[in-house]
């Protein structure tokens, strides 16, 4: 049986974010009435099985959280075309794990009676169920209107995440240093693993593991010291 509060929960977007949004929700004990189809169809199946596959309009409807989790630059086309064909409900929660926006985006949702949320994990997502785990251990920028603040906080810690509170201003600057992480990483270890298979070292990415994670690790604890 679902516990009391639990919310009927649809996803739009079936990359990798969005299914596995969709399962760390159900382990929290929400029901996912649907998901949108997307071009990796067993990837998603993997993550949700069994879960029906939906047309956005309807989904939409038929939920009480709504997940819009697409590619940035489809966002707000998605949100106003769906508040145009009136899909969106009157006191319908509605979430989008971009780290770029915030609410704003969510306007057009907003104006036809739903509550708008922005709660982005700060991981980097493979679309498998490892993501799962990742969100454990991670943190996930908040931001909200006032009244509503705690509940994308609640459904951050459903998730996984402890939230941290972005104001909508400041989501520029946030995805800014998301993307600066995330872009230095991925150069850095591609420039380093191709020195060592240049060289002939077999399985570079294996053999940097341990150094790579152990040097961000330091890293890490030097920039946020006790």
């Amino acid at each position: 049986m679902m516990r009391a509060g639990r919310l009927d929960v649809g996803i739009v977007g079936a990359g990798r974010v969005g299914p596995v949004i969709g399962a760390a929700l159900a382990g929290a004990g929400h029901r996912l009435v649907g998901i949108t189809a997307g071009s990796d169809p067993d990837r998603a199946a993997a993550v949700l099985p069994g879960v029906p596959v939906m047309e956005a309009a309807d989904l939409v409807r038929a939920s009480q959280l709504v997940v819009l989790a697409v590619p940035h630059d489809q966002l707000p086309d998605l949100a106003a075309g769906l508040a145009e064909v009136e899909a969106f409900q009157p006191g319908q929660l509605v979430l989008h794990p971009d780290p770029a926006y915030g609410t704003d985006v969510l306007e057009p949702a907003v104006r036809r009676g739903a509550i708008p949320l922005a709660v982005h994990p700060a991981i980097t997502f493979t679309g498998t169920t490892l993501d799962l785990r990742q969100l454990q251990a991670s943190y996930a920028g908040v931001t909200a209107p006032a009244m509503v603040l705690p509940i994308a906080q609640a459904l951050a810690v459903e998730l996984g995440c402890e939230p941290v509170v972005i104001a909508e201003a400041d989501r520029p600057a946030y995805a800014e240093a998301i993307a600066t992480a995330s872009e230095f990483a991925r150069s850095i270890v591609g420039q380093a693993t191709g020195i060592l298979r240049g060289i002939g070292v077999e399985n570079p990415g294996g053999y940097l593991s341990a150094l790579v994670s152990s040097t961000f690790d330091r890293a890490l604890r030097e920039a946020s010291p006790d």
